[in-house]
């Protein structure tokens, strides 16, 4: 199991839980922190025993984004994995699920500052979780920066635009609730039990036909953007394999028996 000292990884049953873990930098994103995520998202696209992956903070805190003094020239922390980064100049866009959609379903577990490259992360995310007391935002035109992780062009196709432009333009910080209003998340929680959530969803997930909940999530995202009749035509692409597998078959059976399923990926 991978990790580095700012992206740690464990195994919660058949949950790869992502966390990181740089909090006294409110989690900012660092050299090491992006070659764990890149690292962590192929991780759980091998094991076929993962079925969904949750990805938190440490410290009651998601991600801040960038680290803007290594931004101003105070070096940023983790040179020693530069290789890695010159080896795939792609790699930290990877990491920051811009340019690598994980097959398994991913569950953002937020607890407090979740703001411009914690936002932008978060849109690759598939379900959301928020403590009551978490920040959101894309602060980087008050900073005079471009939101360059992917918001001006996903933010538009998953809230409102008119909600997404203010987002943009504004720069101002948004509660959980006003996030969840405007469709960014899913579900505002209690602090502190945002994971606790998030590994509840995971269960549920895990619980059904992994080959199915793949499927299913290769489908939403590969037909968001087709015509009905188009998207119609890639869902029976995507779904009538999924019939003919022994998980499909032990789903059938096991609800005849009234028993829970044993699945296999078969």
């Amino acid at each position: 199991m991978g990790g580095t000292e700012h992206l740690t990884v464990q195994r919660e049953g058949a949950t790869l839980v992502l966390t990181l873990n740089r909090p006294e930098a409110r989690n900012a994103l660092s050299l090491p922190m992006l070659v764990g995520l890149h690292d962590g998202w192929l991780e759980a696209d091998a094991d076929d025993s993962v079925r969904s992956i949750v990805f938190t903070g440490a410290g009651g805190t998601f991600c801040s984004g960038m680290d803007l003094k290594a931004l101003a020239g105070d070096g940023m922390a983790g040179e020693g994995y530069r290789d890695r980064l010159k080896a795939d100049p792609d790699l930290h866009w990877k990491a920051m699920l811009r340019h690598h959609r994980p097959r398994k379903p991913v569950i953002a577990a937020v607890e407090g500052y979740c703001v411009a490259g914690g936002t932008e992360m978060l849109q690759g995310t598939d379900i959301r979780v928020a403590g009551e007391s978490s920040t959101f935002g894309l602060f980087e035109v008050k900073r005079g920066l471009f939101p360059i992780g992917g918001s001006t062009v996903r933010l538009q196709r998953q809230i409102p635009r008119t909600h997404a432009l203010e987002m943009l333009l504004t720069g101002r910080p948004y509660s959980a609730r006003e996030a969840a209003a405007i469709g960014l998340i899913g579900h505002v929680v209690p602090d502190g039990t945002a994971l606790a959530k998030a590994l509840e969803i995971a269960e549920q997930i895990n619980s059904c036909g992994p080959l199915a909940v793949e499927a299913v999530k290769a489908s939403v995202y590969e037909t968001a953007e087709m015509t009905e009749s188009e998207g119609l035509a890639a869902e029976l692409t995507r779904g009538w394999p999924v019939f003919d597998t022994a998980d499909a078959k032990e789903g059938a059976r096991a609800f005849a028996e009234k028993r829970p399923p044993v699945y296999k990926r078969a």
